[in-house]
């Protein structure tokens, strides 16, 4: 039988969510919509019920305070996915009595190119705080000099798609985040947006430390790039004439976020300190 999207109108549930819960709220707060893979591993460490975890989500969704949004089922095998939530109004509203909200640094645009950068950084999360490590959201980033995420430039400005800071043993590195699904062309003689346009833009950042004085950083600034795929991976690294250490990169498998692959070939943020 086919799965159905929509949240079922007439069930209404009391139910409370419990400090695991919160702490899957806050999750998808910070990082944009989570599959329940995700949700479950985010919170592992003290709860290792898989099952449980899968029926307190569902529960959650029932009582109204997560969402299944309907684009998660615009891919091939849909069905065979973990589902994909999001929060509802009451869910925020929830959260907001116990933390402040970290929404307003969600990725916005194409609904499935958020998740992926949404799906990114959550697995980085998840990554560093397993290996005793500190992540530092955008939130507390740009509340140094209270700053948007664009950077201007001398040309227009850039917008990473997502901004965080590892704490490693010898001090923090700072990562702006870009992933690319194959969607924009590798050069463009226009000044539409392009691969080697990026690469440009981010030097610009780079050389002049521009990241220094917009966000008010102490800490080097390194670029990862997340590819869908191998080819595109290449495609980038003929942009670069040399190797340089503050532009990371790595492939991801396109289709569907899957929380092990992606740990594996996000190896590349644990090794630059």
């Amino acid at each position: 039988m086919k799965h159905t999207l929509a949240s079922p109108p007439h069930i209404k549930m009391d139910v409370c969510p419990t400090a695991r819960e919160l702490r899957w709220l806050a999750h998808i707060d910070r990082h944009g919509p989570q599959s329940s893979e995700f949700l479950y591993e985010a919170t592992r460490d003290t709860h290792r019920c898989r099952d449980t975890s899968l029926r307190r989500l569902q529960a959650l969704r029932e009582a109204g305070y997560l969402r299944l949004p309907p684009q998660q089922h615009q891919i091939a095998k849909a069905d065979f996915n973990p589902y994909v939530y999001d929060l509802t109004k009451l869910g925020w509203d929830t959260l907001a009595d116990h933390q402040e909200l970290e929404r307003h640094c969600r990725p916005t645009g194409h609904w499935w190119h958020g998740y992926w950068v949404s799906a990114v950084s959550s697995a980085i999360e998840i990554a560093a705080t397993r290996a005793g490590l500190e992540y530092v959201p955008a939130v507390r980033i740009l509340a140094i000099k209270d700053v948007q995420m664009a950077i201007p430039l001398s040309k227009g400005k850039l917008i990473p798609d997502q901004l965080f800071a590892i704490k490693y043993p010898d001090g923090f590195r700072a990562f702006a985040l870009e992933v690319d699904r194959g969607t924009e062309p590798v050069r463009s003689p226009a000044a539409r947006k392009s691969l080697k346009r990026s690469v440009e833009q981010y030097r610009e950042v780079l050389d002049g430390k521009l990241h220094q004085r917009h966000y008010g950083l102490k800490s080097n600034l390194a670029v990862l790039w997340c590819f869908n795929s191998a080819a595109r991976l290449r495609q980038f690294q003929d942009l670069l004439p040399t190797a340089e250490g503050q532009f990371l990169a790595c492939s991801v498998p396109g289709g569907f976020p899957r929380q092990q692959v992606m740990l594996r070939a996000l190896r590349v943020v644990f090794e630059v300190h």
